[in-house]
């Protein structure tokens, strides 16, 4: 059995939701984030970094959600979650990830917690501008570079489209939220219609519109 140490909506959420997917058996840890839970020590032996999630299968232990999701998808190549390996679709699938962990999220972190990012409290409003200016261009590049969809692949379902719907949330108090896009509605509207998402909403007790 799995253990997924999660905080609703955090990044945990595309694991959690893959695992649903998948239909695994998993046991849930809920970190209290306000409580400082992702920094003591016995968590820290799971995650150094001390952020969320960290994730158990058996003696394995990994840290960083887009890891825990590629090992998933590897681990349960019948559910279908991700191309066959050596195959261009799965090189685009590696690409969109990589762009949403390595590019997206950091501007995520600094629009959430700009203070973080600064010793000057004077910059703080600059900076969450400049990070949400730079977060609009980034789902623009999505919604104008993932083809006729309707999922980030194309017409098949992938890990890389729950990511996607993850990361959209993240954006969801922004001025010009990222699922107003066309595309980008289209396709978190599929994604949030499926049993294993909304079942993982429900779980975590996510309430109100997920994307804002």
């Amino acid at each position: 059995m799995y253990n997924l140490h999660y905080f609703p909506g955090n990044a945990s959420f595309a694991p959690h939701a893959l695992i649903n997917e998948i239909g695994a058996p998993v046991e849930l840890s809920l970190i209290d984030r306000a409580g400082g839970g992702h920094k003591q020590p016995a968590y820290l032996k799971l995650n150094p970094a001390g952020r969320i999630p960290a994730f158990v299968d058996g003696d394995l232990v990994l840290f960083e959600a887009a890891a825990i999701c590629l090992h998933l998808c590897d681990k349960h190549p019948q559910a279908n979650l991700a191309p066959a390996l050596g195959t261009d679709a799965r090189a685009h699938f590696y690409k969109w990830l990589m762009f949403m962990t390595n590019t997206i999220q950091p501007d995520v972190l600094i629009y959430h917690y700009t203070d973080r990012y600064t010793t000057d409290a004077a910059g703080v409003p600059g900076m969450k501008a400049g990070a949400e200016a730079r977060l609009n261009a980034w789902y623009d590049l999505i919604a104008d570079n993932m083809g006729p969809g309707p999922y980030l692949l194309g017409d098949t379902y992938s890990a890389v489209d729950v990511y996607l719907t993850m990361v959209c949330r993240w954006g969801r108090t922004m001025a010009k939220k990222p699922a107003s896009r066309a595309k980008l509605k289209k396709l978190t509207d599929l994604v949030l219609a499926r049993p294993a998402i909304q079942k993982t909403i429900a779980i975590e007790g996510i309430e109100g519109p997920f994307l804002g």
